[in-house]
Protein backbone atom coordinates (compact mmCIF):
# COMPACT_ATOMS: atom_id res chain seq x y z
CA UNK A 1 0.00 0.00 0.00
CA UNK A 2 3.04 1.84 0.58
CA UNK A 3 3.98 2.08 -3.17
CA UNK A 4 0.21 3.64 -3.82
CA UNK A 5 1.29 6.95 -1.60
CA UNK A 6 3.73 8.04 -3.35
CA UNK A 7 1.70 9.01 -6.26
CA UNK A 8 1.40 12.03 -6.58
CA UNK A 9 -2.64 13.14 -6.53
CA UNK A 10 -4.23 14.22 -9.59
CA UNK A 11 -4.57 17.84 -11.08
CA UNK A 12 -7.16 18.79 -13.25
CA UNK A 13 -5.91 19.81 -16.85
CA UNK A 14 -7.64 23.08 -16.27
CA UNK A 15 -5.51 23.38 -12.88
CA UNK A 16 -2.62 22.84 -14.55
CA UNK A 17 -2.66 24.99 -17.11
CA UNK A 18 -4.04 28.19 -14.80
CA UNK A 19 -0.45 27.19 -12.80
CA UNK A 20 1.19 27.20 -16.07
CA UNK A 21 0.30 30.19 -17.31
CA UNK A 22 0.99 32.12 -14.28
CA UNK A 23 4.71 30.14 -14.27
CA UNK A 24 5.04 31.66 -17.90
CA UNK A 25 4.18 35.43 -16.93
CA UNK A 26 7.02 35.32 -14.69
CA UNK A 27 9.49 34.36 -17.29
CA UNK A 28 8.20 36.55 -19.85
CA UNK A 29 8.60 39.93 -17.19
CA UNK A 30 12.19 38.24 -16.35
CA UNK A 31 12.86 38.91 -20.34
CA UNK A 32 12.30 35.46 -21.43
CA UNK A 33 10.72 34.84 -24.98
CA UNK A 34 7.62 32.24 -24.43
CA UNK A 35 6.48 30.08 -27.40
CA UNK A 36 3.84 28.40 -26.62
CA UNK A 37 2.24 25.77 -28.86
CA UNK A 38 -1.49 26.33 -30.02
CA UNK A 39 -3.94 23.72 -32.14
CA UNK A 40 -6.96 24.36 -33.15
CA UNK A 41 -9.33 21.22 -32.99
CA UNK A 42 -7.52 17.75 -33.09
CA UNK A 43 -5.57 17.94 -36.00
CA UNK A 44 -1.91 18.42 -35.23
CA UNK A 45 0.02 19.24 -38.73
CA UNK A 46 -2.03 20.76 -41.54
CA UNK A 47 0.86 22.20 -43.99
CA UNK A 48 2.79 20.11 -46.06
CA UNK A 49 5.82 20.52 -43.88
CA UNK A 50 3.50 20.10 -40.57
CA UNK A 51 2.00 16.79 -42.00
CA UNK A 52 5.32 15.30 -43.16
CA UNK A 53 6.58 15.82 -40.00
CA UNK A 54 4.00 14.51 -37.76
CA UNK A 55 3.88 11.40 -40.35
CA UNK A 56 7.30 10.70 -39.79
CA UNK A 57 6.84 10.54 -36.11
CA UNK A 58 4.25 8.28 -36.50
CA UNK A 59 6.70 5.69 -38.51
CA UNK A 60 8.53 5.55 -35.06
CA UNK A 61 6.92 2.24 -34.09
CA UNK A 62 9.51 1.56 -31.11
CA UNK A 63 7.93 4.24 -28.99
CA UNK A 64 4.05 3.29 -30.15
CA UNK A 65 3.15 3.57 -26.79
CA UNK A 66 4.58 6.83 -25.55
CA UNK A 67 3.22 8.97 -28.81
CA UNK A 68 -0.29 8.42 -28.73
CA UNK A 69 -0.45 10.39 -25.16
CA UNK A 70 2.29 13.29 -26.70
CA UNK A 71 -0.49 13.93 -29.08
CA UNK A 72 -2.75 14.20 -26.38
CA UNK A 73 -0.82 16.54 -24.38
CA UNK A 74 0.39 18.90 -26.98
CA UNK A 75 -3.89 18.96 -28.22
CA UNK A 76 -4.76 20.62 -24.80
CA UNK A 77 -2.00 23.10 -24.55
CA UNK A 78 0.08 21.53 -22.33
CA UNK A 79 3.14 22.30 -24.36
CA UNK A 80 4.17 26.43 -22.94
CA UNK A 81 7.32 26.87 -24.39
CA UNK A 82 8.77 25.71 -27.68
CA UNK A 83 11.94 27.49 -29.27
CA UNK A 84 13.94 25.27 -32.29
CA UNK A 85 17.35 26.01 -32.34
CA UNK A 86 20.16 24.82 -34.91
CA UNK A 87 20.27 20.88 -33.90
CA UNK A 88 18.34 21.75 -30.86
CA UNK A 89 14.79 22.27 -29.52
CA UNK A 90 13.82 23.36 -25.91
CA UNK A 91 11.13 23.10 -24.67
CA UNK A 92 9.32 23.29 -21.02
CA UNK A 93 5.50 21.28 -20.76
CA UNK A 94 3.04 21.54 -18.16
CA UNK A 95 2.49 18.12 -16.43
CA UNK A 96 2.13 17.66 -12.31
CA UNK A 97 4.28 20.51 -12.66
CA UNK A 98 6.53 22.22 -14.99
CA UNK A 99 9.11 20.22 -16.97
CA UNK A 100 12.15 21.43 -18.85
CA UNK A 101 12.68 18.97 -22.20
CA UNK A 102 15.99 19.71 -23.88
CA UNK A 103 16.06 17.44 -27.65
CA UNK A 104 18.98 17.33 -29.30
CA UNK A 105 19.24 16.31 -33.52
CA UNK A 106 22.35 15.81 -34.94
CA UNK A 107 22.67 17.92 -37.96
CA UNK A 108 22.05 16.93 -41.54
CA UNK A 109 25.07 15.13 -43.08
CA UNK A 110 26.65 17.31 -45.81
CA UNK A 111 26.94 14.26 -48.34
CA UNK A 112 22.77 13.76 -47.41
CA UNK A 113 22.01 17.24 -48.18
CA UNK A 114 24.14 17.45 -51.24
CA UNK A 115 22.55 14.46 -52.62
CA UNK A 116 19.33 16.29 -52.10
CA UNK A 117 20.05 19.35 -53.78
CA UNK A 118 21.67 16.87 -56.64
CA UNK A 119 18.13 15.21 -56.89
CA UNK A 120 16.07 18.09 -56.78
CA UNK A 121 18.25 20.56 -58.99
CA UNK A 122 15.82 22.75 -61.00
CA UNK A 123 12.79 21.64 -60.03
CA UNK A 124 12.26 24.05 -57.38
CA UNK A 125 11.62 27.24 -58.55
CA UNK A 126 10.94 29.96 -55.73
CA UNK A 127 11.25 30.25 -51.64
CA UNK A 128 7.68 30.57 -51.45
CA UNK A 129 7.32 27.21 -53.66
CA UNK A 130 9.28 25.27 -51.62
CA UNK A 131 7.99 26.84 -48.28
CA UNK A 132 3.98 26.43 -48.83
CA UNK A 133 5.14 22.75 -50.05
CA UNK A 134 4.06 23.38 -53.66
CA UNK A 135 6.20 20.97 -55.09
CA UNK A 136 5.83 17.93 -57.50
CA UNK A 137 5.44 14.24 -56.26
CA UNK A 138 9.31 13.75 -57.11
CA UNK A 139 10.61 16.24 -55.27
CA UNK A 140 8.16 15.95 -52.50
CA UNK A 141 9.38 11.68 -52.25
CA UNK A 142 13.10 13.13 -51.54
CA UNK A 143 12.26 15.85 -49.42
CA UNK A 144 10.33 13.94 -47.19
CA UNK A 145 11.89 10.03 -47.34
CA UNK A 146 12.68 8.37 -44.06
CA UNK A 147 16.41 8.05 -44.69
CA UNK A 148 17.95 10.20 -47.12
CA UNK A 149 15.44 13.28 -46.92
CA UNK A 150 15.05 16.21 -44.03
CA UNK A 151 13.44 15.00 -41.35
CA UNK A 152 15.79 12.81 -38.39
CA UNK A 153 16.44 9.63 -38.30
CA UNK A 154 15.45 8.07 -34.98
CA UNK A 155 18.98 7.26 -34.10
CA UNK A 156 19.67 11.28 -34.76
CA UNK A 157 17.87 12.50 -31.99
CA UNK A 158 18.19 12.64 -28.24
CA UNK A 159 15.93 13.43 -25.50
CA UNK A 160 15.84 14.71 -21.69
CA UNK A 161 13.25 15.55 -19.54
CA UNK A 162 13.14 16.69 -15.94
CA UNK A 163 9.95 14.42 -15.29
CA UNK A 164 10.69 11.46 -12.78
CA UNK A 165 9.61 9.17 -15.81
CA UNK A 166 11.65 6.59 -16.40
CA UNK A 167 11.40 5.99 -20.31
CA UNK A 168 13.74 7.61 -22.77
CA UNK A 169 10.70 8.93 -24.16
CA UNK A 170 8.38 10.09 -21.72
CA UNK A 171 5.07 12.00 -22.88
CA UNK A 172 6.58 15.60 -22.14
CA UNK A 173 9.12 14.28 -24.78
CA UNK A 174 6.61 13.41 -27.21
CA UNK A 175 4.66 16.57 -26.77
CA UNK A 176 7.88 18.22 -27.71
CA UNK A 177 8.12 16.81 -31.47
CA UNK A 178 4.41 16.67 -32.28
CA UNK A 179 4.64 20.54 -31.58
CA UNK A 180 7.36 20.77 -33.74
CA UNK A 181 5.52 19.38 -36.38
CA UNK A 182 2.52 22.15 -35.43
CA UNK A 183 5.09 25.15 -35.30
CA UNK A 184 6.19 23.69 -39.33
CA UNK A 185 2.71 24.66 -40.06
CA UNK A 186 3.21 28.41 -39.86
CA UNK A 187 7.47 28.39 -40.11
CA UNK A 188 8.35 26.25 -42.20
CA UNK A 189 11.66 27.43 -42.18
CA UNK A 190 12.78 26.27 -39.12
CA UNK A 191 12.98 22.75 -40.41
CA UNK A 192 16.13 23.67 -42.34
CA UNK A 193 17.25 25.40 -39.53
CA UNK A 194 17.03 22.79 -36.89
CA UNK A 195 19.10 20.81 -39.85
CA UNK A 196 21.43 23.47 -40.26
CA UNK A 197 21.11 24.05 -44.03
CA UNK A 198 20.54 27.02 -46.29
CA UNK A 199 17.05 26.98 -48.29
CA UNK A 200 18.03 28.92 -50.46
CA UNK A 201 20.29 26.54 -51.94
CA UNK A 202 17.48 24.24 -53.27
CA UNK A 203 15.84 27.12 -55.40
CA UNK A 204 16.63 26.46 -58.95
CA UNK A 205 18.85 29.40 -60.39
CA UNK A 206 16.86 29.88 -63.66
CA UNK A 207 14.51 32.36 -62.84
CA UNK A 208 12.16 33.46 -65.40
CA UNK A 209 12.16 37.25 -65.61
CA UNK A 210 9.48 40.26 -66.25
CA UNK A 211 9.78 40.67 -70.15
CA UNK A 212 9.14 44.63 -69.05
CA UNK A 213 12.21 44.39 -66.97
CA UNK A 214 14.43 44.07 -69.94
CA UNK A 215 15.70 46.28 -72.60
CA UNK A 216 15.77 45.91 -76.52
CA UNK A 217 19.34 44.07 -76.46
CA UNK A 218 17.62 41.84 -73.34
CA UNK A 219 19.92 43.95 -70.60
CA UNK A 220 18.55 44.60 -67.52
CA UNK A 221 19.43 47.96 -65.50
CA UNK A 222 20.73 47.71 -62.21
CA UNK A 223 17.99 49.72 -60.80
CA UNK A 224 15.13 46.84 -61.98
CA UNK A 225 17.61 44.09 -60.24
CA UNK A 226 16.53 45.03 -56.68
CA UNK A 227 12.69 45.06 -57.73
CA UNK A 228 12.55 41.69 -59.67
CA UNK A 229 14.52 39.89 -57.16
CA UNK A 230 13.15 41.54 -54.12
CA UNK A 231 17.08 42.66 -52.43
CA UNK A 232 19.25 45.57 -51.82
CA UNK A 233 21.91 46.24 -54.53
CA UNK A 234 24.60 49.32 -53.87
CA UNK A 235 24.34 50.58 -57.71
CA UNK A 236 27.71 52.20 -58.55
CA UNK A 237 28.60 53.60 -61.31
CA UNK A 238 28.05 51.40 -64.37
CA UNK A 239 29.53 51.35 -68.20
CA UNK A 240 26.85 52.84 -70.45
CA UNK A 241 24.66 50.66 -72.25
CA UNK A 242 23.00 50.81 -75.52
CA UNK A 243 19.71 51.76 -74.04
CA UNK A 244 21.77 54.29 -72.00
CA UNK A 245 23.39 55.60 -74.94
CA UNK A 246 20.74 56.26 -77.24
CA UNK A 247 18.67 58.35 -73.99
CA UNK A 248 21.68 60.20 -74.14
CA UNK A 249 21.76 60.92 -77.91
CA UNK A 250 17.83 61.88 -77.39
CA UNK A 251 18.49 64.36 -74.39
CA UNK A 252 21.19 66.12 -76.54
CA UNK A 253 18.63 66.24 -79.74
CA UNK A 254 15.92 67.82 -77.64
CA UNK A 255 18.51 70.09 -75.90
CA UNK A 256 19.42 71.37 -79.35
CA UNK A 257 16.28 71.69 -80.55
CA UNK A 258 14.85 73.60 -77.53
CA UNK A 259 15.89 77.66 -78.34
CA UNK A 260 18.15 79.22 -75.41
CA UNK A 261 16.93 82.37 -73.83
CA UNK A 262 19.36 85.25 -74.87
CA UNK A 263 22.08 86.09 -72.06
CA UNK A 264 22.78 89.42 -71.27
CA UNK A 265 26.11 91.45 -71.61
CA UNK A 266 28.76 91.20 -69.00
CA UNK A 267 28.42 94.88 -68.64
CA UNK A 268 24.60 94.92 -68.36
CA UNK A 269 25.01 92.31 -65.68
CA UNK A 270 27.72 94.44 -63.76
CA UNK A 271 25.20 97.39 -63.77
CA UNK A 272 22.69 95.48 -62.23
CA UNK A 273 24.69 94.37 -59.56
CA UNK A 274 25.71 97.33 -58.65
CA UNK A 275 22.37 99.42 -58.57
CA UNK A 276 20.79 97.14 -56.52
CA UNK A 277 23.89 96.35 -54.26
CA UNK A 278 23.62 92.76 -54.30
CA UNK A 279 26.59 90.46 -55.04
CA UNK A 280 25.89 86.72 -56.08
CA UNK A 281 26.03 84.20 -53.79
CA UNK A 282 29.38 82.03 -53.97
CA UNK A 283 28.18 77.97 -54.71
CA UNK A 284 30.63 76.04 -52.10
CA UNK A 285 32.74 73.74 -54.71
CA UNK A 286 33.36 70.03 -53.23
CA UNK A 287 36.03 68.04 -54.34
CA UNK A 288 35.28 64.79 -55.45
CA UNK A 289 37.66 63.76 -53.26
CA UNK A 290 35.74 64.75 -50.29
CA UNK A 291 32.55 64.00 -51.70
CA UNK A 292 33.55 60.25 -52.05
CA UNK A 293 34.92 60.63 -48.60
CA UNK A 294 31.48 61.67 -47.18
CA UNK A 295 30.02 59.47 -48.48
CA UNK A 296 31.76 56.33 -48.08
CA UNK A 297 31.94 57.14 -44.53
CA UNK A 298 29.22 56.03 -42.69
CA UNK A 299 28.79 52.38 -43.74
CA UNK A 300 33.10 52.73 -43.74
CA UNK A 301 32.60 53.08 -39.73
CA UNK A 302 30.36 50.16 -39.13
CA UNK A 303 31.87 46.88 -40.31
CA UNK A 304 29.39 44.10 -37.91
CA UNK A 305 30.69 40.23 -37.31
CA UNK A 306 29.20 37.68 -36.18
CA UNK A 307 30.19 38.20 -32.28
CA UNK A 308 29.30 42.33 -32.59
CA UNK A 309 25.88 40.95 -34.00
CA UNK A 310 25.48 38.94 -30.70
CA UNK A 311 26.69 41.40 -28.55
CA UNK A 312 24.49 44.16 -29.54
CA UNK A 313 21.45 41.67 -29.70
CA UNK A 314 21.89 40.76 -26.02
CA UNK A 315 23.07 44.56 -25.29
CA UNK A 316 19.41 45.58 -26.34
CA UNK A 317 17.51 42.56 -24.53
CA UNK A 318 16.42 41.14 -27.50
CA UNK A 319 15.61 37.58 -28.48
CA UNK A 320 16.63 36.14 -31.80
CA UNK A 321 13.04 36.51 -33.30
CA UNK A 322 13.07 40.18 -31.60
CA UNK A 323 15.66 40.90 -33.24
CA UNK A 324 15.23 39.20 -36.46
CA UNK A 325 11.92 41.33 -36.72
CA UNK A 326 13.53 44.63 -36.07
CA UNK A 327 16.17 44.26 -39.06
CA UNK A 328 13.62 42.62 -40.81
CA UNK A 329 15.24 39.26 -41.60
CA UNK A 330 14.49 35.70 -40.52
CA UNK A 331 15.43 34.14 -36.99
CA UNK A 332 17.65 31.75 -39.30
CA UNK A 333 19.91 34.50 -40.99
CA UNK A 334 20.46 35.83 -37.49
CA UNK A 335 21.27 32.74 -36.05
CA UNK A 336 23.67 32.01 -39.10
CA UNK A 337 25.55 35.64 -38.69
CA UNK A 338 26.13 34.91 -35.35
CA UNK A 339 27.95 31.73 -36.07
CA UNK A 340 29.86 33.17 -38.50
CA UNK A 341 33.29 34.49 -38.14
CA UNK A 342 35.10 37.99 -39.45
CA UNK A 343 33.38 40.60 -41.10
CA UNK A 344 29.51 39.63 -42.61
CA UNK A 345 28.69 41.21 -46.21
CA UNK A 346 25.34 41.97 -45.78
CA UNK A 347 22.97 44.16 -48.20
CA UNK A 348 22.57 48.22 -47.70
CA UNK A 349 18.99 47.85 -46.03
CA UNK A 350 20.09 45.32 -42.80
CA UNK A 351 23.42 46.79 -42.51
CA UNK A 352 21.48 50.15 -42.09
CA UNK A 353 19.25 48.97 -39.65
CA UNK A 354 22.13 46.90 -37.51
CA UNK A 355 24.33 50.67 -37.52
CA UNK A 356 20.35 52.30 -36.44
CA UNK A 357 20.32 50.11 -33.63
CA UNK A 358 24.14 50.20 -32.56
CA UNK A 359 23.36 53.71 -32.01
CA UNK A 360 20.47 53.10 -30.19
CA UNK A 361 22.13 50.60 -27.88
CA UNK A 362 25.26 53.39 -27.23
CA UNK A 363 22.54 56.21 -26.50
CA UNK A 364 21.52 53.55 -23.69
CA UNK A 365 24.69 52.95 -22.48
CA UNK A 366 25.32 56.53 -21.79
CA UNK A 367 22.13 57.17 -20.54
Amino acid sequence: MSYYYDWRPYVPVAQRRAQALQQMDKLRKKGKDIQPVEIEGRTIGRSFWGKGWCDHLDSFSDYANRLPRGRTYVRNGSVCHLEIQPGRIEAIVSGSELYHVEIDIKKLKPVVWQSVKRDCSGQIGSMLELLRGRLSDQVMSIVTDRKGGLFPQLGQIEFKCSCPDWAVMCKHVAAVLYGVGSRLDNRPELLFLLRDVDAEELISAEISLPAVAAGEDGAIADDQLGGIFGIDLDVGEASPTKSTAKTTQASRQMRKSTPRKKQKPAAEKGRKTSAGNRRPEKTPVVKPSEAAATSMEAPTRFRPTGQSVARLRKQLGLSVEQFAKRIGVTAASIYRWEASAGELKLQARPLADLARLQQKAGKRRKS
